[in-house]
């Protein structure tokens, strides 16, 4: 048998798999042909064969990378592999844009579950947390169908993990890489126990109030000898500032290498009770990184003239500066990742069950140590014109967990008319803790060579701020499909039914403390290295005796909140139909129904009763966080099948984008996006989108093939995010447009050079597009541009990746290039324009030797363009970060 036979073979063999039901496939058909074909021919090309024909076969335009893929271009985790599909950009490293389009136009599933989560700022699950290693495909569809939820955007990715095998199956992987710019760094003496239990008493004790005199009227105090009742709470106010974790210890030193480590085992038996067969896989992975850079954030000067400065060094350019406020920060972070997946499965005839249990655990240290200036803000204050700076520390620790338990069945009732059914039920639950979070407010004094000298507490609030910030958020996901095949002449005919229903219940909470500096003087402070280590371990025991350092308990004022509920319900059902005339034209659509119901509450102290323990929630309040909508959501999408060289495409498909449960309470939180303090709005509506698609996909017999399309979406009353601006600060907040508009073409292609050079073969592609919103300027503030592109926007997308696979099946590398046009991050407000985050040329290079069937060894470089992230505003740079280049090296052996 040659090898093309065998690759056509495997594509139906796992394309048909891949298919089937609720896309998680309980047993792997085929594995010793496939393996066999990995060792003798081109392994990518094999892979993208099976992929090519599961994408080649949906009656709906989707787009399928494959484990195979993922390996190839050396992505550690989903988010990473996502950016590169047709259209898809990659943010912050966590979420993915979809056609140019923000993170709330796509959603994710797991294996076809709904499932939470694990980020304190948005509904959609951050990708990054799921590493590769677990995955066995990925699947983009954009174009919707009705077995799909209606919030579906510019697009929904079902992440699919690897099923049970065939056989017997083991290996381990062991890695080690380094960041070149992650050399040294700061670490800090980390402090993970949350609030002291003596602080947490006192909240109760006095209801929130920690003030001097907030303490003696719940005390009673009256003095006792010399001390006065204030003396009193002093003594009280001080003893809980004692308990709070004070002795940070920051250490300038050399990072340790990043390191990982994966393994997997699984195999399949055959049982004679009833001579089904029973299979397990159970895979793990530890991961650890460190990164180092440093960065610079500002915010631009409404009225700043031309000609005026970017640096600041002398005191007449502080007068003259483009900015308010120019802060530099250099940045140290640790993430740690965990993941563990086990399943267990049971095949008898044409019947499939298995249990998977998922936990991932994703924990993040970073230290920010930060000098500010405000050369044009309401305070001047430069080391060039005062010799003074800000000086601002910030200690951060998270942690993020998700669990989840899922049972899948898959059934062929061959007979009776080969009706398929097949099922899934989910229970999930993300975690976020933040028991860490410590801020740090400073003065540093610099002579005249603006050498620094010391570092003063200034005389006012907020000198230190302490927060700490848990979620639990719980889905329980479960569905069910019923799939009727019937075979008339020349038509081939399939009736889909379904039902599918999420039950979601969230608790954020988050408690805030700051340490005020009641002697309303400078209070000198002496310290090395810079201030880094005597600042944090200033406030010791003594030091609180000597001075009045009080501690507060930050809670908002109505109408805002700091704590939220939330719930959320779906009932969805559909009915879909998929018709195949003459194998010639092909009719996909059908129509979904669903009850959508969500409630958000914002609480705080203002409305939690502390004595009886109960929360009191107005009518008014609870009716302006809801959502009470049903509605029907239909879709039609006709294909021309030329035969087996190429199909013409066509679509339509009306769905719907609700707004996140965050952005219907007054909670404030700030974006990890952009950096800017965020509130959410009540009374935000959802929009609604007609989407039209169009895609031409042509195929050759070697599996080279190429696709074009286009894309229109209409969307009434777009979400969009609106900014106010302080004197030295951005403050955002969200808003309904008008109209929105999304409009593009997109262009893939997979073909082989070995006519020109033996072995190698290119893959990419290419996306070109553009956007508009209209926003009512009665609703958009004071917003520079109420017509603009939507925020997040990219014109264009590019994906090249030049490969090679050598004769013998020993070396394969790819070199792999992505880039994004520029995107709205943030909009202009009050004249300024709007802040573009600018292309970032991404260039990584993946080589990996087989020295024999069982070992791989794989050398990675990523960025190698040591390219930036930067962006700007009306063409100067508000915000810069280095990101390195990355080296890694690792062994994989298969047992």
């Amino acid at each position: 048998m040659n090898t093309q036979i065998k690759l056509r073979k495997v594509a139906l063999a796992v394309g048909a798999s891949l298919s089937v039901g609720m896309t998680a496939p309980v047993f792997a058909e085929e594995a010793q042909e496939i393996e066999e074909v990995v060792a003798v021919g081109s392994r990518l090309q094999g892979s993208a064969a099976a992929v090519i024909e599961e994408r080649k076969n949906q009656a709906f335009v989707a787009d399928i990378l494959g484990a195979e893929q993922l390996s190839r271009t050396g992505d550690s985790d989903v988010a990473s592999a996502l950016r590169r599909v047709t259209g898809l950009t990659l943010v912050d490293g966590k979420f993915i844009y979809v056609r140019g389009l923000g993170e709330r136009y796509s959603s994710a599933r797991l294996n076809g579950a709904a499932v939470p989560s694990p980020d304190l700022t948005r509904n959609v699950i951050p990708l990054d947390i799921f590493p590769s290693s677990i995955i066995e495909s990925l699947a983009v569809q954009k174009a919707y169908s009705p077995s799909m939820p209606a919030a579906f955007g510019g697009g929904n990715i079902d992440i699919r993990t690897k099923s049970v095998p065939s056989e017997f199956v083991a290996n381990i992987e062991v890695g080690v890489g380094q960041n070149l710019n992650s050399q040294d760094g700061y670490t800090f003496n980390r402090n993970d126990s949350g609030i002291p239990v003596a602080v947490q008493t006192a909240i109760v004790r006095y209801r929130g109030d920690l003030s001097l005199r907030g303490i003696v009227e719940r005390e009673g105090f009256t003095g006792d000898g010399d001390l006065t009742p204030a003396d009193q709470a002093l003594a009280v106010n001080k003893s809980l500032v004692l308990e709070l974790p004070r002795d940070i210890r920051v250490k300038e030193e050399s990072l340790d290498p990043n390191y990982d480590i994966k393994a997997s085992i699984g195999n399949s038996f055959d049982e004679s009770w009833l001579g089904g067969t029973i299979g397990f896989l159970a895979a793990a992975s530890y991961d650890n990184d460190w990164k180092y850079s440093e960065r610079m954030t500002a915010v631009l000067d409404q009225s700043f003239q031309e000609g005026c400065k970017t640096t600041l060094e002398t005191a007449e350019d502080a007068t003259n500066s483009c900015y308010v406020t120019v802060k530099d920060s250099k940045e140290t972070t640790q993430t740690e990742r965990i993941s563990g997946v086990f399943n267990l499965g049971y095949k008898y005839e044409q019947h499939n069950i298995s249990y998977s249990k998922i936990y991932l655990e994703d924990t993040e240290e970073e230290s920010e140590l930060s000098t500010s200036e405000s050369p044009n803000g309401s305070t001047v204050r430069t080391k060039a014109a005062t010799g003074q700076a800000y000086r601002n520390y910030d200690f951060n620790y998270e942690e993020r967990i998700l669990d989840i338990d899922q049972v899948v069945g898959q059934h062929t009732f061959m007979d009776y008319m080969g009706i398929g059914v097949d099922w899934q039920y989910t229970e999930s639950k993300a975690e976020t803790k933040i028991p860490t979070n410590i801020g740090y407010n400073f003065i540093d004094n610099f002579d005249e060579a603006e050498t620094y000298q010391d570092s003063i507490v200034t005389g006012d609030d907020n000198r230190i701020l302490y927060s700490y910030t848990e979620m639990e958020d719980n889905v329980k996901s479960y569905g069910g499909n019923l799939t009727l095949p019937l075979y008339l002449e020349n038509i081939e005919l399939t009736f889909k039914a379904g039902y599918d229903f999420v039950d979601r219940a969230r608790v954020y909470s988050t408690s805030g403390f700051a340490i005020h500096n009641e002697t309303n003087i400078a209070i000198p402070v002496n310290s090395d290295l810079e201030g880094i280590n005597g600042i944090t371990s200033y406030l010791s025991d003594d030091f609180v005796s000597n001075n009045d350092f009080l501690i507060a308990f930050n809670e908002p004022t109505a109408p805002s909140a700091d704590d939220y509920i939330a719930a959320q319900k779906i009932d969805a059902g559909y009915f879909e139909f998929d018709a195949i005339f003459n194998n010639t034209w092909r009719l996909s659509g059908g129509i979904r129904y669903e009850d959508f119901k969500q409630v958000s509450i914002g609480t705080s102290s203002l409305v939690f009763d502390r004595v009886t323990h109960s929360t009191i929630y107005s009518e008014e309040r609870i009716l302006a966080g809801t959502v009470n909508e049903d509605d029907f959501f239909n879709a039609l999408s006709m294909t021309y099948l030329g035969g087996e060289k190429y199909q013409i495409r066509f679509g339509y498909g009306e769905t719907v984008v609700r707004p996140d449960l965050r952005e219907l309470v007054p909670v404030a939180y700030f974006d990890p996006l952009t950096d800017i303090r965020t509130i959410g709005v009540s009374g935000l509506k959802s929009s609604e989108l007609n989407n039209y698609d169009a895609r031409f996909e042509y195929y050759m017999d070697n599996g080279d093939n190429f696709s074009v399309g286009a894309f229109y979406k209409d969307i009434t009353a777009p979400i969009e995010s609106i900014l106010q601006v302080g004197d030295e600060d951005y403050t955002a907040t969200f808003v309904n447009g008008d109209t929105g508009e999304v409009y593009g073409v997109e262009a893939e292609w997979l073909y082989d050079l070995s006519g020109v050079v033996s072995g190698f073969f290119t893959s990419g592609n290419v996306t070109l597009s553009d956007s508009e919103v209209e926003i009512d300027p009665a609703r958009a503030g004071n917003l520079t541009n109420p017509t603009k592109r939507m925020t997040g926007h990219s014109k264009y997308v590019v994906n090249l990746q030049l490969n090679y696979d050598s004769a013998d099946g020993q070396h394969s590398s790819s070199l792999v290039y992505n880039v994004f046009g520029e995107r709205i991050l943030a909009s202009g407000i009050g004249g300024r324009e709007d802040a573009f985050e600018q292309p970032f040329h991404s260039l990584d290079l993946v080589y990996t030797w087989y020295p024999d069937f069982n070992s791989q060894v794989k050398f990675k470089v990523q960025n190698l363009l040591d390219e930036e992230q930067e962006v700007t505003q009306s063409d100067f740079i508000v915000r810069q970060k280095e990101v390195g280049t990355s080296v890694s090296l690792s062994y994989k052996y298969e047992f």
